[in-house]
């Protein structure tokens, strides 16, 4: 694994030493039921001159993680499977959720967004982990989504 920008830990596609998960976050933790995660919105932009040459679209995407669970939850980290059009994989994982670490009583939500940059089509699935408040690891995944480019 080598750090990537913000500290991103990426393995890279086909070569990691560890396989990435089929559920997308640590398999050793409880997916706890109320705990959700929804893409709220998914959005193109063509980057033009301010995207690599081999990289040229953005898909910028909304996410709401909502805790209708009986537990607090505090997010620590994500995980993300990229499949490319091409048959690789690209595994992105890291600490905290756009910087912040949520901590979610029931009924509280964490909504943000954040990107991905491609030059080809990729299906992403992944996930959110954390610990509930008494210390038990959860997790969250996200059904997947496509990032498709327009032709």
């Amino acid at each position: 694994m080598r750090p990537g920008p913000g500290g991103i830990k990426r393995k890279p596609a086909c070569g990691a030493a560890e396989p990435a998960s089929p559920c997308g976050v640590s398999c050793a933790s409880l997916e706890l039921p109320g705990l959700t995660a929804r893409l709220d919105k998914l959005v193109h932009h063509d980057g033009g001159v301010s995207l690599p040459e081999d990289k040229p679209h953005a898909f910028v995407y909304y996410i709401t993680i909502r805790n209708a669970s009986d537990r607090t939850v505090t997010l620590l980290g994500r995980k993300w499977v990229i499949d490319y059009g091409g048959g690789n994989r690209q595994v992105i994982e890291g600490d905290k959720i756009v910087g912040e670490t949520p901590r979610l009583a029931p009924g509280e939500e964490f909504s943000y967004n954040s990107h991905h940059v491609t030059g080809c089509d990729a299906r992403v699935q992944g996930g959110f982990h954390g610990v509930d408040e008494s210390g038990a690891k959860v997790h969250v995944l996200l059904a997947p989504f496509d990032l498709i480019v327009p032709r």
